[in-house]
Order: C-alpha cells, then sequence, then structure tokens
C-alpha cells in the first residue's frame, strides 16, 4: 500500500453518500488494512481492547444500504473521521503507512493554523 489513502479511492473499499459526505464500509477498511479475513472479528476485538473507541463507536457508526454483488445489505459505515479513529486502533504492519501519512497530515495542518500572521 502506498503512504497515502489510495486504498480509500479503489474499489476494495466501498462507499455511500450520506449527509453530505462519504461514508465507507468498515468491513472493508478493516480487510484492507489486517492480514485476517475476519473483519468483524477484528472490529470486536479492537473495541474490546481500546475502550474509548468502543464508546465512541456506537455514536459514529450507522447501519446504511451498501451496492453488494446482487443486491442492497445493510452494513456498518462511518465518514472520514470515524475511518481515521478505527485505523488508529487497528495493530497491523499494514496500516502503519497509513497512520504516518495521517500523523503527517495532521503535522502540516498543525503548523498552517499556527503560523504567525
Amino acid at each position: 500500500m502506498n503512504n497515502d489513502s489510495s486504498f480509500l479511492e479503489n474499489n476494495s473499499v466501498r462507499k455511500i453518500w450520506h449527509r453530505n459526505e462519504w461514508w465507507f464500509v468498515i468491513e472493508d477498511v478493516i480487510l484492507t488494512l489486517i492480514y485476517s479475513p475476519n473483519a468483524k472479528g477484528y472490529i470486536n476485538e479492537i473495541k474490546l481492547r481500546d475502550k474509548e473507541l468502543n464508546k465512541w463507536y456506537e455514536e459514529f457508526v450507522y447501519s446504511l444500504e451498501v451496492d453488494t454483488e446482487n443486491d442492497k445489505k445493510k452494513m456498518d459505515c462511518t465518514n472520514l473521521e470515524g475511518v481515521f479513529r478505527i485505523i488508529q486502533s487497528i495493530i497491523s504492519p499494514k496500516a502503519e503507512p497509513f497512520k504516518r501519512w495521517m500523523a503527517k497530515l495532521g503535522r502540516i495542518r498543525i503548523e498552517d493554523v499556527s503560523k504567525p500572521d
């Protein structure tokens, strides 16, 4: 994976336009960044390990109808902020490049807003 957000742009991560922004299928994001085929199990593991994520999860995750191969199916989705928060809790070498990219963007943004006029 590149050290940017390109995995969110490819077809392996489904997204849906909801509330005037893109919402991403959490299972797809997880499967892209871990080595296990069991995304739901991994989500449960990180919710147990990360108590703050568990509290946050119910507030920022919605079950939305997403196109599948044959029809529409309700799937857990979150917006870009939610994707970033979930990725922070993923312990996987595949997630590290994306975490570094997020940190770099955060640094750039903070430097931009804290520059003296």
